[in-house]
């Protein structure tokens, strides 16, 4: 299994899904940049989360909040005194772990003496800056931890200005930023990520109905993006570990390569956040029911998604060794193949002209550039043909299209699916709506 890392690791890079931050200087500590393939992969997740979560209901809105916000939230939060880890040093070799990820009865993992380990104490995970000219108390402030603040904080103005009735959501997506005392597994845990999250505003007496609604229909998504349904999994949460806020959270865990871990989160945060901002900055926060008149502070069922997490298990899903036929008759080799579903593919059509022909190099750039006013299309005319296709294979992309030397008479195009590699013969005033029922099946 920690092959198949290696393997995504190595791809990643190889093919500019995913490359190591400030490589060039030696990098940074667990910092990743998205290449032009990892960006337009990580781009089409978000959209099709925003569309399927947002634009699709009625009792959905957005919003797109500042990175930093005032100290008072994260104070009236309960961040800056409970958003916390356990924290142990190697009195040796002076390494911090996580208590509750190393055995603290065995050897130290980083330099292999044992009885080495201080005894635990809290470390808060927020990561400070300063605004302004002076680096003192009264300039410090903090990089989000989380997206949910903002939308309890924008509360009452989204219910000004929207109407909306309960239940609704308003939902986020963006930037977050945590200082992990270990981080790693590649993009599974940094110190800098994408969430996409909302919360959703229920009546106290509703909440498990809408709880168990948005667990099934967090599992719905995830067949979405072609998970296997016996690769997720439902952890509950017992108390004494859950975030100071949850009344209760499940966590939809999924089977890394490097072990069982969260992939999503799912918290019923009761009144807890909209009771204490609403105590701490003298606001009335509580929702009025435009019928009866009956003010209320509602409830909160929280769907987390990590958009970093969502893109490695995307990749690991998709990922395919198989054998597949060379141009040599009667011999294979083994094919790497991203089976990425459609929509998710960064790149949807590549034209390849056969040879570097001006004519055939025409057509293709003509077809390049029709086509690529909807959808996701690449063109090359570099190597073979045989292994043209496998890089596309490699990146995912569902159809090639071939331009050969019969395309100058019959005005018609090869048409190759990356899973079956199957060909098909098409006219090219066809090809256009052929590829969209296609994509669009």
């Amino acid at each position: 299994m920690e092959d198949m890392m290696q393997n995504i690791v190595s791809l990643a890079k190889r093919r500019g899904f995913i490359f190591p931050g400030s490589e060039i200087y030696g990098g940074l500590a667990n910092s990743w940049d998205y290449g032009p393939l990892g960006v337009e992969l990580k781009n089409n997740i978000r959209q099709e989360w925003w569309r399927w979560f947002v634009t699709r209901r009625t009792d959905m809105v957005g919003i797109d909040a500042a990175l930093v916000m005032n100290p008072k939230v994260w104070e009236a939060s309960g961040h800056l005194k409970e958003f916390s880890d356990p924290l142990v040093e190697c009195k040796k070799c002076h390494e911090r772990f996580r208590a509750d990820q190393v055995d603290l009865k065995s050897a130290c993992p980083s330099c292999n003496e044992k009885g080495t380990f201080t005894n635990p104490s809290n470390f808060n995970l927020m990561l400070k800056t300063f605004l302004g000219p002076a680096e003192d108390s009264a300039h410090v402030a903090y990089f989000r931890p989380e997206l949910a603040q903002s939308m309890f904080v924008d509360f009452k103005n989204v219910i000004e200005t929207t109407r909306k009735r309960l239940p609704f959501g308003i939902a986020s997506q963006g930037k977050a930023f945590r200082n992990e005392i270990t981080p790693g597994n590649f993009i599974f845990r940094t110190r800098e990520f994408d969430l996409m999250e909302f919360e959703y505003f229920v009546r106290e007496q509703e909440w498990e109905k809408w709880f168990e609604y948005w667990l099934h229909d967090m599992k719905k998504w995830l067949l979405h993006l072609g998970v296997r349904e016996d690769h997720f999994h439902e952890a509950e949460i017992p108390d004494g570990e859950r975030a100071h806020y949850s009344k209760r959270t499940i966590d939809i865990e999924y089977d890394y390569p490097f072990g069982r871990k969260e992939l999503y989160g799912l918290a019923y945060r009761t009144d807890f956040d909209l009771k204490n901002h609403m105590e701490k900055s003298g606001e009335d926060l509580r929702y009025v029911d435009p019928e009866t008149q009956e003010k209320m502070l509602p409830h909160v069922i929280e769907p987390t998604f990590g958009l970093d997490r969502t893109v490695l298990v995307a990749m690991l899903e998709a990922y395919s060794e198989e054998l597949a036929p060379t141009a040599e008759e009667g011999e294979t080799d083994t094919r790497v193949v991203m089976k990425f579903p459609y929509w998710m593919a960064p790149v949807k059509v590549a034209i390849l002209p056969l040879a570097k022909k001006e004519d055939l190099q025409k057509i293709g750039k003509q077809l390049h550039e029709e086509l690529s006013q909807y959808v996701a299309c690449d063109y090359d005319e570099t190597q073979s043909i045989g292994k043209r296709y496998r890089r596309q294979d490699e990146i995912g992309t569902p159809f090639c299209v071939t331009i050969d030397f019969d395309t100058l008479q019959d005005k018609a195009v090869t048409v190759r699916d990356r899973d079956t590699m199957k060909q098909e013969r098409i006219s090219m005033q066809e090809l256009s709506q052929y590829l969209k029922e296609k994509l669009n099946a």
